[in-house]
């Protein structure tokens, strides 16, 4: 048995959203009570990440980092038909992750205690991006 459901979240420009209520609510109306949930953004310059919950200066570090691994306008990049954050947006994507997936049990997502789902835009401008949760037990 399967359900899923795809959203829209909009963002900010580069920085990540808080999606985790989103997802564990889908999984609550799919009823599912053992499984697991595939968790999947249509886009080529966001992704998803599990992170700290707790302290937003966790997500403004990796943020930071990220920044200083992939450069904006670097004169190496020849696709930039967007802009300079073209590139380093489609970079940044690939090397952290377009989807992923969380074990259900009794119904919830097994998150842990300092864990949720973030949508972690790459581009500089605001968005709005689609993401698809799939639950099946």
């Amino acid at each position: 048995m399967g359900y899923t459901v795809t959203f829209s979240v909009p963002t900010e420009g580069r920085g990540t959203t808080d999606i985790t209520r989103q997802v564990e609510q889908v999984v609550a109306d799919a009823g599912i009570d053992q499984g697991l949930c595939s968790v999947f953004v249509q886009h080529t310059s966001a992704s998803l990440i599990i992170c700290e919950n707790a302290d937003p200066d966790v997500r403004t570090d990796l943020e930071s980092w990220f920044g200083q691994l992939v450069k904006d306008g670097d004169p190496m990049f020849l696709h930039s038909s967007e802009g300079p954050d073209d590139m380093s947006g489609h970079i940044r994507s690939i090397l952290s992750q377009p989807s992923i997936s969380i074990p259900i049990s009794g119904g919830k997502c097994t998150l842990g205690t300092w864990q949720g789902i973030y949508l972690w835009e790459h581009r500089t401008r605001a968005h709005s991006r689609k993401v698809s949760v799939s639950v099946v037990g």
